[in-house]
Parts: structure tokens; sequence; C-alpha cells
């Protein structure tokens, strides 16, 4: 396996970085002839074109919802993190809650459509190193959330898990984002196999390991306290990593 990882490895990094050259400039075209409707079109199939370039390396993902998510208000998407291919199933699955996602800044220059997406798409970049700026990019983000119905996601590990092992979840950005939309639920989803891509390290992939996403019961924010709201979000999402 690891020797065929050798050969598709290199086809799947080339076609996954030219997808990303191709629908820069389509969003850049969607946003300015169709507004944010045409950008969001462009991202939405962005995502489901990216997520299908994983077939490449023979990874299926697969999304199990047994729930009929709440319409017609916020929903705070919260999930472990185990890689970068986390986000566009995640994305390209719940487009019609046209999710936006808690980012660090970093993130917002120099990658070809990503960085387009998060400047322009309504995501929150913050700076770690920057507990004001972050703070407050939160409130704006959680605020833009709550206004125009949109779906939040956010990864409370801070950062990824490289063996699928979970992180303690950090509180303050979920805590920021649910003040403002307590009339809102949180979505907990737990993601498992997708960290094996990178099992062998940067080079070569990790072959054949089906990437699950499991979406859990929806909780009103309104429902518990805080403290609670976060104990039971964090139980369900880790108790079904395997």
């Amino acid at each position: 396996m690891k020797i065929l990882s050798y050969i598709l490895s290199p086809i799947f990094i080339l076609v996954f970085f030219l997808s990303l050259l191709i629908f820069h400039p389509l969003q850049w075209l969607g946003l300015k002839l169709f507004g944010y409707k045409g950008h969001q079109f462009v991202v939405d199939y962005m995502n489901w074109f990216l997520s299908k370039t994983l077939l490449i390396l023979g990874v299926v993902v697969k999304v199990d919802n047994q729930h009929k998510l709440p319409e017609d208000c916020s929903l705070i998407f919260v999930s472990n993190h185990q890689s970068m291919f986390d986000i566009s199933p995640i994305s390209w699955a719940f487009r019609k809650h046209q999710p936006k996602f808690v980012s660090k800044k970093e993130l917002g220059k120099g990658i070809p459509s990503i960085s387009f997406n998060l400047k322009h798409g309504g995501a929150a970049l913050i700076d770690r190193k920057d507990s004001k700026q972050a703070i407050s990019a939160l409130m704006e983000f959680a605020k833009r959330i709550k206004n125009n119905k949109w779906g939040a996601v956010i990864f409370p590990e801070g950062t990824r898990s490289r063996d699928g092992k979970p992180k303690k979840f950090a509180i303050n950005g979920l805590k920021v984002i649910t003040k403002f939309n307590k009339e809102g639920y949180i979505v907990p989803i737990t993601i498992n196999n997708s960290w094996k891509i990178f099992k062998y390290g940067k080079f070569p992939l990790g072959l054949g390991s089906p990437i699950t996403f499991t979406v859990h019961q929806p909780l009103k924010i309104n429902s518990l306290p805080f403290n609670e709201l976060l104990e039971k979000t964090e139980s369900v999402i880790k108790d079904h990593i395997k």
C-alpha cells in the first residue's frame, strides 16, 4: 500500500492544487458578477469537487446524519479536528446552512481559493497571539451568524489531532459564539479517520481509510447553562471517536 501511495500521492496533490487554482478566479467572478450568492454557489461546488478528489487516494467520505437539523436559525457545528480534509465535506454536506469557519488569520492570505473564501465568505479570522483581536473577531462573527441565520463551524481543540486522539476542548471561542446565538443550536459532529491520510507524515499520503462524519442530536443553546452544554457536546463527540 505504501508503494502504491508513492504513485497516487503526487497525482492527488497535483489535482487538488490545480482545483484550488481553477476555483480561485471562479470565486472572484461569482462575487463580482452575482454578489454573495454567486460566490457561495462556486464555493459549494468547489468543496464538492475537493471532497471527490480524495477518491484518487481510495478514500471515501461518508456523512451519517440521522437527525433533522433545525432551519431558520443559526447552527453551531462543533467537531473534533483531524486534518485539513475535514473542511470540504462539512462545507458540502451542510451547504444548506451556509457554514462559516473559525480559522487562524494566517490562512487568510497566500492560499489560492481558500484564502479568498475565508476573507470574502464570512469566516472569522483570529490571531491566536492576540486575545483582544480574537475575541473582537469572534464577536463580529457571532453577530453575522445570528443576523444571517448561517451555520458556524468551530473546532474547539484549536489544532488538528495528528493521531486521531482528541485534545481538550477550549471554551472561549464557543462561549462567545453561543452568547450571541442563544436561540440557535449546537450540532455536535464526530470525525473519524481523516488523520490517517497523514499517517506516514506529509508524504506519501495514506490510502483507503474511509472518513466518516457522524452527526449527533442538536442541542438547543439556551436549554442548558454553558458549562453543561460544553460538557455534553464534548462528551458525545469524543465518545464516538474510534
